[in-house]
């Protein structure tokens, strides 16, 4: 090849190599993603578990709603008042004091309280056992199938089954919400760490029907109502709710009801 070809060759190749950088370069310019600096320092300062428990699409999710001003600066569940301070730093504002939150299982129908209508033999998922007869063996249809689907989704182990119902550890729970949306029950909801009392059913049938099937269920009596002087407690559908915002803790319903349904919140749940 002649000295004149490969100087030419060269020139196509540079020329060629030049139209591409300066085409890459146009194009970053032209379709520069602004990076938010408060959005990265938020997130750098969030825990990582993307749980989404904030209601976000995990961790960057939230960054982004805080740092555009939709999420306040404690939304994150995992991180806690802590993480709430620091990300308040960043963002120039007070953060707020948000009350810890921990899952509690309305639920008690041990194995040896509940009533079981047959053996059960297959996938131990409790999402899967909405397609057997009755929804489960057991003869209760309101409370915990107790086959650990909840256990499986928790980033934190803060909830396992003891005894066919599953019991939340309040000191490792963060509050995310996995088992709340897992359960097929519905049982599963927070409540604030500090509360005292709650009522730990959610069965919603009449009390000749609950005394048949579980030993351990609510049966709408209303003595725990008629005697909560704070007026924390009401009976609905056959079942004791607790108000955690008006129960003041002075136990009179533990005391006054006949089923023991209503139990204390401190430490882990009582496993019986």
């Amino acid at each position: 090849m002649s000295i004149s070809g490969i100087l030419i060759a060269t020139a196509i190749v540079g020329g060629v190599g030049l139209f591409i950088g300066l085409f890459l370069g146009g194009a970053a310019i032209l379709f520069k993603v602004e990076v938010n600096e408060k959005e990265e320092a938020v997130l750098a300062q969030l825990p990582g578990n993307n749980c989404g428990g904030c209601g976000y699409p995990g961790c960057a999710g939230l960054a982004a709603a805080i740092a555009s001003g939709k999420a306040p600066v404690n939304a994150c569940p995992v991180g806690g008042a802590e993480v709430g301070k620091k990300v308040a730093e960043i963002m120039g504002v007070e953060a707020e004091e948000g009350e810890r939150m921990v899952a509690f299982v309305a639920c008690r129908g041990t194995r040896d309280k509940i009533k079981v209508d047959y053996d059960y033999v297959g996938l131990h998922d409790c999402r899967m056992l909405s397609f057997v007869p009755n929804g489960g063996a057991k003869s209760c249809n309101f409370g915990c199938l107790g086959y650990g689907s909840c256990v499986e989704v928790c980033p934190f182990d803060a909830i396992h089954v003891f005894n066919g119902v599953a019991q939340v550890d309040r000191e490792a729970c963060k509050a995310c919400g996995k088992c709340i949306s897992v359960c097929p029950k519905n049982l599963i909801s927070l409540i604030p760490y500090s509360a005292k009392y709650a009522a730990a059913c959610s069965s919603g049938d009449k009390g000749p029907i609950t005394m048949k099937d579980c030993r351990a269920g609510c049966i709408g009596c209303g003595i725990c109502e008629k005697n909560c002087p704070s007026g924390a407690i009401k009976v609905e559908n056959f079942n004791a709710t607790i108000d955690q915002s008006k129960c003041t803790g002075c136990g009179i319903c533990v005391e006054k009801c006949p089923k023991k349904v209503i139990v204390r919140c401190s430490g882990e749940q009582t496993q019986e």
